[in-house]
């Protein structure tokens, strides 16, 4: 059961911290993104507390997971749904406008960080 919550808390705070993250670079975000940032902080703290794997393994993956999460819900959101909360399709390197080179890379940057904090407050 403890388990169940420290998922609870970490989905929660990666819910709230995309968001933030949404406000300030953009100035706006969507709901769209606290699910993101929950399915991204969840996976990150399966990857950390579950896996041997490095830092730079950690950082490349967890790039990857933020990716991976950016494309699916921008087909449902972006494409789907019509909703049109990002486009990357002026973005060099994008695809579909939904997901961009650019971009991955600032996730690995980002996935560094957040790999560090949660080794730093005890979150694993």
């Amino acid at each position: 059961m403890k388990e169940f919550f420290v998922y609870l808390y970490a989905a929660l705070l990666g819910g709230f911290g995309y968001c933030t993250l949404e406000i300030i670079y953009r100035g706006r975000t969507h709901y769209s993104m606290f699910f993101a940032g929950a399915i991204v902080l969840s996976s990150f703290y399966y990857i950390s507390k579950f896996t041997g794997l490095t830092f730079w393994q950690k950082c490349i993956i967890g790039a990857l997971i933020i990716t991976a999460i950016e494309l699916i819900l921008g087909i449902w959101f972006n494409i789907i749904l019509n909703e049109n909360v990002w486009d990357y399709s002026n973005t060099p390197f994008n695809f579909m406008g939904q997901i961009c080179l650019p971009f991955s890379l600032i996730w690995l940057l980002i996935s560094g960080a957040v790999f560090k904090i949660m080794e730093k407050v005890s979150l694993l």
